[in-house]
């Protein structure tokens, strides 16, 4: 247990534990993606309301969901403790790798763009996850075996209706974009996963999620503010 701690304790280890954390959450933003989708269907926010409540009455989604909000903050923590390493570095290695001119201009400040999505999610959680679980939205009924359910349909299309939050949220997609344009191949090269055959697969894949993903996240309330207007 010892050299475990001491491994992740290290530079190579916390590089390697972010690496891990940072994959988790790719894959937990495309399942957060699917649920999220279901706010453009015209049901008046039945399939979406009916999700929310899954996903926050479920006793294994709930744990699941602890895990996710540590291994945000980890990777936060994480990410902030490397920069500062390197910042402390400046002479060395990777101080002269990260400002060569083909270093992109994400990869170079990764921390503060890591920063900003922190805020973002903070910000984000408490509009909608923090007015969810401390009830303080408005319940529906669709179905009697089912009860009463708490609308953050209605919620979610109040915010989107409001051009700032709008905006703040379109701006906080792109700083994503930006993230995972060089975080998601950067997370299987700190893995080992070189390969001149598969090296490029990894690096087009990840520019296309880094596109797509938030593309899809940013249209939800555009849409929503368009529809009302």
């Amino acid at each position: 247990m010892k050299w475990l701690v001491e491994f992740f304790g290290s530079g190579i280890g916390k590089k390697l534990l972010m690496s891990l954390t940072g994959l988790f959450l790719i894959i937990f933003l495309v399942v957060h993606l699917v649920g999220n989708l279901q706010l453009l269907k015209s049901d008046g926010g039945e399939a979406f309301n009916i999700y929310a409540r899954f996903m926050t009455s479920n006793p294994l989604i709930k744990t699941v969901s602890y895990g996710l909000y540590f291994f945000i903050l980890l990777h936060a923590v994480l990410g902030l403790m490397i920069a500062w390493t390197n910042k402390k570095a400046k002479g060395g290695k990777y101080a002269v790798t990260a400002s060569s001119p083909n270093t992109s201009w994400a990869s170079k400040n990764m921390a503060l763009l890591g920063t900003l999505i922190l805020a973002f999610i903070f910000i984000h959680m408490g509009d909608f996850w923090w007015k969810m679980h401390n009830d303080q939205l408005p319940y529906v009924t669709y179905d009697d075996t089912m009860g009463p359910i708490k609308n953050l349909y209605a919620r979610t299309a109040e915010a989107f209706a409001n051009p700032v939050i709008v905006v703040g949220y379109v701006i906080g997609m792109i700083v994503l974009a930006f993230h995972l344009w060089h975080g998601f191949q950067s997370a299987f090269q700190t893995l080992g996963i070189n390969h001149p055959k598969y090296s490029p697969l990894i690096k087009g894949a990840g520019k296309l999620y880094a596109i797509l993903i938030p593309l899809a996240f940013a249209i939800i309330p555009v849409w929503f503010y368009l529809s009302q207007a």
